[in-house]
């Protein structure tokens, strides 16, 4: 227990104004208790294995920021695959990723603190000295508010709190002036500009040189911005004030946060994801704990704990109630409506929601902290990892990983609030997973998808921030760490701020803004340390008994089908609507059917049929709804032919010297050859194709006999190159593309489609890379000479003997319009395809469009290459076994676009018919909510 609780026994009230500390879970949970009933419960992990599993997560941090700084720095960060630093604007755009880059030598600003917690306090003084010696804050280059405050300046003011600790210690750090809070302060500065608006909520970028609004900032146009982004502020710009004197930094934080909190769903007392800067208005109006708001809640009670201000509690104790009350569905937590708090916004979760069970931890309400904890365990037993997005049946539904911490950092808070040796046993599997499928020769690779293990050259620096940081306390003793860590408060980036920050420069007024808005009586506070024996009533099995239900809750979940019940009101004697299942292109009927609901057909030359709306043309409201609807079914009727015919992505897994298997490049598929996917993987030596277009008769046929050919993409038609590699001896091919530069980090992948003949002759797989994965294969026949690959439907396991070659030890490895101009304003095209043409198929939407839609990949596609190209974000089909479901049959698409790419900026989105629909209700419920709300 730190001196900043105040020593109290477990169920002694606390008093008003003097925070607890939380950093390690401990202050919110009396440990001592705690500790006591679970070495009564379960096996306790030896010393000798927790030491053991430390020394494993010091020599992984080493591998990954020993990489950094080789390869990459000054760079932001380190790019794992090809070794070398990502610089904006050397790099193809990754879109709103790359806001988080400044040119400020990003991981190594985050990774200061991590040193220290790791005891490496020679390596720290040596990266503080970099950072004063080369970092550079005044660079033309627009960044994201959020990312720079949770990162950068977090990062400095972490380190400057363990730097002056070093100092006082009397060993490290006797030359430090604080010049790590005088960059800080600096920074701070800089991103002030972004508060100038009329509700104080921050713009969502800013010009590091410029600021806003200046024709030089290239920003401050944009007019939404996330809740977590703008309520994510609190924490360090408070710190800021409190070491500087300075009352602007948390006078602007605050102002925020009190915005946010008057702009909440009075009945529902939620938040949405996005809001309006200037008005206020939610432009998303779903509401959840995961991306967008996850941090807000977060830092409502991190900000009560380090500043001690009750409004801080009693705002963070309001939403809690709400979120139990409408969001948790034990284990899940689901997205609801703010204004229709009891319908749930969507059937998938994300992956930031996982640092919610730690959150709880703090609150002290453990039983769905340990619940929510175990359901995403068992996701990632079945994954390796947990994917960016899944569904409520557990499938993928995003298939990144970017290796995020969250997942760790509450497996650290309950193991320090029950002292259970279970949440060892999750941390171990957490770093053999590492070792095992995110470990390169420089570094660790994000994963680009959790199903084939395919790696993404990317290493983000919260990697280092946070994930190292987690794992190390997890496993450590006291006695382990230099300092008392109960003294200080963990960040959303794990950054370290000390408590005692509660009572310096507190010139910022308290006023308590909270009872302006609400209502609120004792039962807001929680002035207790929650009592371990009411948590673990006399039961050392306690959390056992809560996990047990849910151990098998991944692998025993089959889809659940979701079907809509859609009420229709059909007039006195009118036949139901035509639905797109029904419609045949040569019945009168149903062409009459199509022009009273302002829908046109129109026969291309091609053989298609497209098919245009335009509601205004309807005869009537009712029939222009009832076309919406067919529109829309004809969409999703469409998007299922295709969806049938596309295949999941494939793996290329270099086996050989030095890589091991360690290097995973995702690979399109094609629709002839061999099935990766229903025979045994294909593994053998690559070679290179003469002509390397493979267009021909090769003339290297002793070169690639018994090899995988490597063949350029271009001039002939992907059968025939297959042909004329397979005819020459070669056991496999793989087709490079020959648009330099291009990425499967930012293009979709496709699937390469046979010439419209019969391609039973080919027998060898056949798989697609793009030019920077296929260059890294290149790279690697130059340096190595004698390169082995793996073609399989997903990475396999590497060889421990071949990889016990290179180690000593493998276990060091505003939609607000109304109903009639929402109608009046939509067309939409729809291209229906001729059954005797499937490789041809297209579909198109697009408002106030008639053209035919061009191939998806139209652009990279040769005349003479037939290319199915599946979209970005297209599901593969289930890898989860035999589970069935007649709902299934029934299933209707629900989703959005904007939930379809975690990657993409919501503002960009181009909205689907059934959204618009569901928005317009939903507006109208939501203003008559508002007027009841002002009432």
């Amino acid at each position: 227990m730190s001196e900043a609780a105040g020593g109290r026994g477990c169920g002694s009230p606390v008093p008003q104004r003097a925070p607890w500390s939380l950093v390690a879970a401990t202050a919110a949970l009396c440990l001592v208790s705690a500790t006591s009933v679970w070495t009564a419960g379960a096996a306790p992990m030896s010393r000798e294995e927790k030491q053991k599993l430390g020394n494993q997560v010091l020599e992984m941090f080493d591998h990954a920021f020993g990489n950094y700084m080789e390869h990459a720095y000054p760079a932001d960060e380190l790019m794992p695959l090809t070794c070398r630093g990502r610089v904006r604007g050397q790099e193809p755009s990754r879109g709103d990723v790359d806001d988080a880059l400044g040119k400020f030598s990003l991981t190594l600003i985050d990774s200061l603190d991590t040193l220290v917690v790791l005891n490496k306090t020679k390596e720290f003084e040596d990266a503080v000295r970099k950072v004063l010696r080369d970092v550079n804050l005044d660079n033309d280059v627009v960044v994201s508010v959020f990312e720079t405050n949770i990162r950068v300046l977090g990062g400095l003011l972490g380190g400057h709190s363990l730097a002056i600790m070093l100092k006082e210690k009397g060993e490290y750090m006797q030359w430090y002036s604080d010049e790590l809070l005088q960059m800080a302060k600096q920074l701070g500065y800089k991103l002030l500009p972004a508060f100038n608006t009329t509700s104080g909520l921050p713009y969502p970028r800013i010009n590091l040189k410029f600021g806003i609004r200046k024709p030089e900032a290239r920003t401050g146009t944009e007019t939404d911005t996330c809740t977590a982004c703008a309520g994510t502020l609190i924490l360090e710009f408070a710190a800021l004030s409190r070491f500087t004197g300075a009352t602007i930094f948390e006078e602007y934080a605050r102002k925020a946060l009190d915005f946010l909190w008057e702009k909440r769903q009075r009945s529902s007392n939620l938040v949405g994801v996005t809001i309006n800067i200037h008005t206020g208005d939610w432009v998303r109006k779903d509401s959840g704990v995961g991306a967008g708001i996850d941090s807000y809640y977060e830092y409502l009670l991190k900000a009560y704990v380090l500043l001690g201000d009750d409004s801080f509690l009693e705002r963070f104790n309001t939403h809690y109630n709400a979120i139990m009350r409408y969001i948790s569905q034990p284990p899940l937590l689901l997205d609801v409506h703010i204004h229709k708090p009891m319908l749930n916004a969507r059937t998938w979760m994300d992956a930031l929601l996982a640092f919610f069970p730690g959150l709880q931890v703090l609150k002290g309400d453990i039983r769905p902290a340990i619940e929510t904890h175990e359901m995403l365990y068992q996701v990632i037993k079945k994954h390796n990892f947990l994917p960016e997005a899944f569904t409520t049946d557990f499938r993928v539904h995003w298939a990144q990983h970017p290796l995020r911490p969250e997942f760790a950092e509450s497996t650290y808070f309950l193991y320090k609030a029950t002292g259970d040796p279970y949440y060892l046993e999750v941390g171990k599997t957490l770093i053999e997973n590492l070792n095992k499928y995110a470990r390169v020769p420089c570094g660790f690779a994000a994963m680009k998808d959790v199903r084939t293990g395919s790696h993404e050259d990317r290493m983000d620096s919260f990697f280092l921030a946070e994930m190292f940081k987690y794992l190390y306390l997890l496993f450590a003793d006291k006695e382990d760490i230099i300092f008392d860590i109960e003294d200080y408060i963990f960040t959303t980036e794990a950054h370290l701020l000390p408590l005692w920050l509660s009572t310096t420069n507190q010139s910022i007024s308290k006023k308590n803004t909270t009872s302006e808005y609400t209502e609120l009586d004792d039962s807001n506070f929680d002035w207790t340390c929650p009592n371990t024996q009411i948590l673990f009533p006399h039961d050392p099995l306690y959390a056992q008994r809560i996990r047990e239900p849910l151990k098998n809750v991944v692998d025993k979940s089959c889809p659940r089908g979701i079907v809509r019940v859609r009420e229709e009101s059909f007039r006195s004697g009118a036949k139901p609507p035509l639905r797109a299942r029904d419609f045949m292109a040569t019945n009168p009927e149903h062409l009459e059917i199509l022009k009273k609901m302002g829908v046109s057909l129109i026969h291309l030359k091609d053989g298609r049929v497209q098919l245009v709306q335009h509601a205004i043309q309807a005869a009537s409201s009712i029939d222009a709804e009832d076309g919406l609807r067919f529109m829309q079914e004809m969409i999703e009727l469409s998007s299922q032919q295709q969806k049938e015919q596309q295949l999941p992505p494939r793996a290329v897994q270099i086996v050989s010297h030095p890589f091991f298997g360690r290097v995973v490049l995702t690979a399109g598929p094609a629709q002839f050859g061999l099935d990766l996917s229903k025979h045994k993987e294909t593994r053998g030596f690559v070679a290179s194709s003469k002509p390397y277009n493979g267009c021909s008769e090769l003339t290297n046929p002793e070169a690639v006999m018994g090899k995988i050919a490597l063949i350029q993409r271009g001039q002939c038609m992907f059968a025939e190159k297959a042909r004329n590699i397979q005819n020459a001896g070669a056991i496999g091919g793989i087709v490079i593309d020959d648009n330099e530069g291009s990425s499967s980090d930012t293009a979709p992948l496709f699937q390469m489609a046979g010439d419209g003949k019969d391609t039973d002759d080919i027998k060898i797989p056949m798989l697609f890379l793009f030019s920077k994965e296929g260059s890294i294969i290149l790279d690697a026949i130059r340096e190595y000479e004698e390169v082995e690959v793996l073609l399989s439907d997903k990475a396999k396991d590497r060889d421990p003997e071949m990889e016990n070659e290179e180690q000593p030890s493998s276990e060091n490895d505003s939609q607000n319009q109304s109903a009639e101009q929402q109608v009046v304003s939509i067309s939409q095209t729809v291209d229906l395809v001729d059954q005797e043409s499937p490789d041809e198929s297209s579909l198109n939407s697009s408002p106030e469009s008639s053209s035919p839609a061009d191939s998806e990949d139209a652009s990279n596609i040769s005349p003479s290459e037939q290319t199915s190209s599946p979209t970005a974000n297209h599901e593969t089909p289930s890898l989860d076994g035999e589970c069935t479901d007649l709902d299934n049959q029934i299933q209707e698409q629900s989703e959005t676009e904007e939930d379809s790419n975690p990657n993409v900026s919501w503002g960009k989105k181009v909205q689907p018919i059934d959204s618009i629909l569901a928005d317009w209700n939903e507006d109208i419920e939501a203003f008559e909510m508002m007027e009841k709300d002002e009432l």
